[in-house]
């Protein structure tokens, strides 16, 4: 699947969308989820122009690959949830319901999060 560059994240990082940054630096930027699913729900983006965790790893240069892993971990130190826990998700693609077409993790915190995902319905 090719990047869109109309994608919502796309307009964020080139400042056409404002939002709240939590979290900056070369690599990656953070944010609050606009729809959060717990207490604490931060999206942290790579500054690149990638749609999937797929295409991160395969394209993306490995100072880049480093440098966006290294900004989750700052954002859950930032956030002060690594003492308590914190889960982090990626989606990829239509049957993990990914919505925005540029790669991106969750960092959900502040509560038990559940078990790592729900039960297939009867």
């Amino acid at each position: 699947m090719p990047y869109d560059t109309d994608n919502v994240f796309a307009k964020i990082l080139r400042g056409e969308i404002p939002c709240e940054t939590i979290y900056e630096d070369e690599f990656a930027i953070a944010f609050d989820d606009i729809n959060p699913q717990s207490p604490v729900h931060v999206l942290v983006l790579p500054k690149g122009e990638y749609v999937s965790m797929d295409d991160f790893t395969a394209n993306a240069s490995d100072a880049e690959i480093a440098g966006f892993f290294r900004a989750v971990g700052a954002v859950a130190r930032q956030l002060d949830v690594v003492g308590s826990g914190y889960r982090i998700l990626a989606n990829h693609g239509r049957d993990a319901h990914q919505e925005v077409p540029h790669f991106h993790m969750h960092i959900f915190a502040g509560r038990d999060v559940g078990p790592m995902i729900r039960p297939p319905r009867p």
